[in-house]
């Protein structure tokens, strides 16, 4: 049965698809992660982080698969050093124009906070979406609006990850996550001949094969701890750009 996805571009100078966190190091992953493509439809529905089952409905019904267009420059990831001393009146991000505070004691924070957060510079990466059951809020439409009117500013994976481009990409018909994907062509500045992917188990066509097939745990507990826990099967492999090329030519 072909179903209806949406196409979303994440593309931008920095961008950072966070995998688990160890101590202070903010690790990344080439591929997106379920629980940054929820944060960053709930940002752009204006919904509250304190909105826990609301963002977990949103994850569940969430089905997707990605392509990198563009791989990173270099090919490797960019590592910022960040170091800050805060003191419980510190006050720095602000949400809806107004300054946010730190709680806590005058000695919460006496020595400085040492972080190591990767990036990836100057990737594309398109994603092909579907929401199931499809007519339930928010529906699909819904998040299309929603990427192109937002009720905040989006970012890809951390704030200093500004979009370079629109986020919403039209629609796109498929049988699967994978098939919607492949329906629409990369972007042509591509570095490469293969565009690599990663789909959900029983996502994917008959003619592209999974390399790997492993467990990732990029879902997170909204309702609950709001900690990442658990795990999806997810498969990955690679298609050469000619695929589109031929089918443009024929």
């Amino acid at each position: 049965m072909t179903m209806r996805h949406l196409i979303i571009n994440l593309e931008a100078p920095l961008m950072a698809f966070g995998g688990e966190t160890i101590d202070n190091l903010g690790v990344i992953r080439p591929f997106p992660a379920a629980s940054m493509i929820t944060g960053l439809f709930a940002n752009a529905l204006g919904w509250r982080r304190i909105e826990r089952q609301r963002h977990q409905e949103l994850q569940d019904r969430m089905v997707f698969a990605a392509r990198i267009d563009r791989e990173p420059a270099g090919g490797v990831r960019m590592t910022d050093f960040q170091t800050a001393q805060l003191a419980a009146n510190d006050r720095g991000w602000t949400t809806r124009g107004a300054p946010e505070g730190r709680a806590g004691g005058a000695n919460t924070y006496l020595a400085p906070h040492l972080r190591y957060r990767d990036y990836y510079a100057d990737m594309r990466v398109t994603v092909a979406l579907r929401l199931e059951p499809a007519a339930d809020a928010p529906t699909l439409d819904d998040l299309a609006n929603a990427l192109q009117q937002p009720a905040r500013p989006l970012f890809i994976g951390r704030k200093p990850c500004l979009p370079s481009e629109p986020l919403y990409g039209d629609f796109a018909q498929g049988d699967t996550a994978l098939a919607a994907l492949l329906s629409v062509a990369p972007a042509d500045n591509g570095r490469g001949a293969l565009c690599r992917l990663q789909w959900p188990r029983g996502e994917g066509v008959a003619d592209v094969d999974a390399s790997r097939t492993r467990l990732i745990t990029d879902q997170r507990n909204w309702s609950s701890s709001a900690l990442h826990g658990g795990g999806r099967w997810v498969c990955e492999g690679s298609v050469d750009r000619s695929r589109w090329t031929e089918v443009a030519a024929s």
